[in-house]
């Protein structure tokens, strides 16, 4: 897995085992849940047989403090717990920052991204694969272009997949986040 099993080695700082992961509750995050019901479309649709992903928790690494609002981090993983990237979820929050974002478009985008690191590091395969020009596409916001950054904040379509194009480098929007089913041949 992609977790440490142990943390605080060194002088002065006794080994501590840190609980095991486990996976989300229903209800326990509802817009991370919603937005991976969606993502699950689009890799049963691609990848018929996979089983659907999960949400996993890691528990926070440290005490927490009077009042802490720390709910751990969460992980997009296979069904068997693995996973491979960053949480979905910042680790940082300040007081009074909501867990999850209010943004229904940030939160698709985060988990499928998520996803995707999920699935091509272990299961050792591109996903999704764009049908037309047989490469991997990558989570965008619609309508952006080639140059596109990640630090810009002027794109404000809903999360598409997106595909850099073949030798013709005509990028494109092949659809929807969750709508993939609908673009296999």
């Amino acid at each position: 897995m992609s977790h440490f099993s142990y943390s605080g080695t060194g002088p002065g700082h006794e080994r501590q085992y840190l609980s095991e992961f486990e996976r989300v509750q229903p209800g326990q995050w509802p817009k991370w849940e919603a937005a991976l019901a969606v993502v699950n479309r689009d890799l049963t649709a691609t990848l018929p047989g996979q089983d659907a992903l999960v949400l996993m928790v890691a528990p926070p690494f440290q005490p927490l403090p009077p009042n802490g609002t720390d709910r751990g981090q969460v992980y997009v993983a296979m069904p068997d717990g693995r996973w491979h990237g960053n949480s979905v979820n910042a680790d940082d929050l300040e007081e009074g920052d909501p867990p999850e974002p209010d943004d229904a478009t940030t939160v698709l985008t985060v988990v499928a991204d998520a996803a995707q690191a999920t699935v091509m590091e272990l299961l050792r395969q591109v996903w999704p694969l764009c049908w037309q020009h047989r490469i991997g596409m990558h989570p965008r916001p619609a309508g952006t272009t080639d140059g596109w950054s990640q630090s810009e904040t002027d794109a404000t379509g809903p999360p598409v997949w997106w595909c850099r194009g073949g030798r013709d480098g005509k990028c494109h929007d092949v659809s929807l986040v969750g709508e993939l089913a609908a673009t296999l041949p």
